[in-house]
């Protein structure tokens, strides 16, 4: 898991935090997120997250802003989808 900005440019100011979580879920995570999500998931059924990299607004030690989006196939590709937004 790490924090990136959501703009790039505000990394040199004094007073400013990253505002985007990354992080990776394999299949296991993911598994129990989607128990999570839905009580009647089982297992080998699609569900709302599969494997792979994952973003979602919010500060370091607060409650996020949000659910989580992805999967990505990787690091940047999520980081880069969360600039966009």
């Amino acid at each position: 898991m790490s924090y990136v900005y959501s703009d790039p440019s505000r990394e040199h100011e004094t007073y400013s935090l990253p505002n985007v979580e990354i992080f990776y879920l394999d299949a296991t995570e993911a598994h129990e997120w989607n128990r999570g999500a839905d009580p009647d998931y089982e297992p080998g059924e699609t569900g709302v997250y599969g494997e792979g990299w994952y973003y979602q607004f919010g500060f370091p030690g607060c409650m996020p802003d949000g659910d989580p989006c992805g999967p990505y196939a990787s690091e940047a590709d999520a980081i880069e989808a969360a600039r966009e937004e």
